[in-house]
């Protein structure tokens, strides 16, 4: 974080700022200042109007009230190419990059240094000027690299040099770190770091509050689409941020509160397929089991092959002591299996349908009759999970991408849990969304616990694993290699599992 104490000049500054959509009111009168050399973070409640400021300064949306002021002068931005040329780069949360094209045409995109020749690109000069736009961020990336070989932090890293040949003076990070490893994250933060004593000033939106203290000199606050304050960093401690965004105080983070498990509702035995290998395990009756590991230590595989999304080589999935055969989703929701998958945007939704479509898609058969919805018992049963999952909607025949990331979390869950379930699947049930819409995720994890469901879930925040499991299973390359009791486990235990070259053993030796 910036230690300096002398005020910076401001680069961008917003007054007033409103922005409607049919039914919300997105941004409400909203003040913001970007200084030069500074990361103001921008913090808030999915829904909070986060994403539509940040799309607003970047072209994509115009406001509908209010000024915005670019480096003293007042601008207009009707589009991104008006951004890009003031100096006002973003970097998206779903990057699309030209996949097939080399880094360097990407970086330069748009931009090419041509030849004597019209239409003709020096492929020199291009190469040379990505590479020297690369250097200033201090990576190593060969300029005639494909996309598409590259991890998904080094596209972001590509997308920042090309905001830089830009010459943006502004860059908009919108949740950069939502899909990036520990490891990429930290080089992320280093480019970052870079570009601060570069002179840049930086958007950053996370719902991470480590990472945002790590980062951040400044942080703005917003709540259904107002501004609720700004501060610098090191004066906000978590529970005020956590205040400010929810409006309430959530109270501690507390370990869910243990109950005596049932029989066993779930049971695989050497279950083997792509990404896992001789995984056995069992899930009792009230128990919430969760899987811990590394990126690729085979979680997701495991759950979409048990959900039948994946072809299973060998192995056995018994529900309630009757062995089952899932080959299809269709055998698992007869089976009393559901999942929620780890991207709702790819697998958990259909974004163009609307609420009530996507959460009765799975199990509309229970809304039919001779044939035909019984459109009165859908509309009970939607309205039932809108309001017991507190789904913020205007209407429930509102298209469903156009609710918050956390309001679009709350319907995949609902979705699943209307197939009235017995073994219930979650895949990074909390991803994406803020600690307020988390806090109400991890109360009704706790509510389907005690309503006897069978939860089996993985994740990649062991602080959520430790506050919600009865057991902890570790992965690492496709195994389990340990099990630890929730009460008992702590982070520094799973992290010894699950690294590479870490100990394994029996499950029953681990636990001891």
């Amino acid at each position: 974080m910036s230690g300096s104490a002398t005020p910076r000049p401001v680069v961008l500054e917003v007054r007033g700022l409103s922005k409607a959509f049919p039914g919300v009111q997105a941004l409400d009168r909203v003040d913001l200042e970007l200084r030069a050399g500074e990361v103001h973070a921008l913090m808030g409640e999915n829904g909070a109007g986060k994403s539509t400021l940040m799309k607003v300064l970047a072209g994509i949306h115009p406001p509908d009230a209010g000024s915005i002021r670019f480096e003293g002068r007042e601008v207009t931005i009707p589009d991104p190419h008006t951004a890009a040329r003031l100096g006002i780069g973003m970097i998206h949360q779903e990057l699309m990059p030209f996949a097939e094209m080399t880094v360097a045409e990407n970086i330069l995109m748009g931009a090419e240094p041509t030849r004597r020749l019209p239409g003709w690109v020096d492929r020199r000069r291009l190469r040379d000027e990505a590479a020297r736009h690369l250097a200033r961020l201090d990576v190593a990336i060969p300029p005639e690299t494909r996309m598409a070989d590259l991890t998904v932090a080094q596209m972001q890293t590509v997308e920042i040099a090309r905001a830089l040949a830009r010459a943006a003076r502004v860059l908009i990070m919108d949740e950069p770190t939502s899909a990036l490893s520990e490891r990429e994250t930290e080089a992320l933060f280093r480019v970052i770091d870079e570009l601060r004593r570069q002179g840049l000033a930086i958007l950053y939106s996370s719902h991470r509050m480590d990472e945002v203290h790590r980062l951040a000199d400044r942080i703005t606050v917003l709540r259904d689409g107002r501004r609720v304050g700004t501060r610098p960093a090191k004066e906000l401690d978590e529970a005020t941020l956590i205040q400010w965004m929810v409006g309430r105080e959530l109270g501690e983070s507390k370990r869910r509160e243990a109950l005596s498990p049932g029989p066993e509702v779930l049971r695989l035995e050497g279950l083997t397929g792509h990404g896992f290998d001789q995984v056995s395990l069992t899930v009792r009756r009230g128990e919430v089991v969760g899987l811990a590991g590394l990126m690729g230590a085979g979680r997701t595989e495991l759950l979409e092959a048990v959900f039948g999304l994946r072809p299973v080589r060998a192995g056995r999935v018994f529900v309630e002591g009757r062995e089952v055969r899932v080959r299809r989703p269709a055998d698992a929701w007869r089976a009393g299996i559901a999942l929620a998958p780890e991207d709702r945007q790819l697998t958990g939704l259909v974004p163009p349908m609307s609420v009530a479509a996507n959460l009765t898609l799975p199990s509309l058969r229970a809304f039919c009759r001779a044939g035909w919805i019984d459109q009165g018992r859908e509309g009970r049963a939607v309205r039932e999970q809108v309001n017991r999952h507190r789904i913020r909607t205007a209407d429930p025949r509102q298209p469903v991408r156009h609710l918050s990331g956390g309001n679009q979390q709350k319907v995949v869950l609902a979705k699943a849990l209307l197939t009235r379930p017995r073994v219930l699947l979650l895949d990074e049930p909390t991803r994406g969304i803020d600690v307020g819409a988390k806090a109400e995720v991890y109360e009704r994890i706790a509510e389907w616990a005690r309503e006897g469901m069978a939860i089996l879930m993985a994740s990649s925040e062991l602080p959520e694993l430790l506050r919600l499991c009865d057991r902890i299973l570790v992965m690492r390359e496709g195994r389990v290699v340990g099990e630890l009791p929730g009460s008992a486990a702590t982070q520094e235990a799973v992290l010894a599992l699950a690294m590479p070259g870490g100990p394994a053993g029996r499950q029953a030796e681990v636990t001891s």
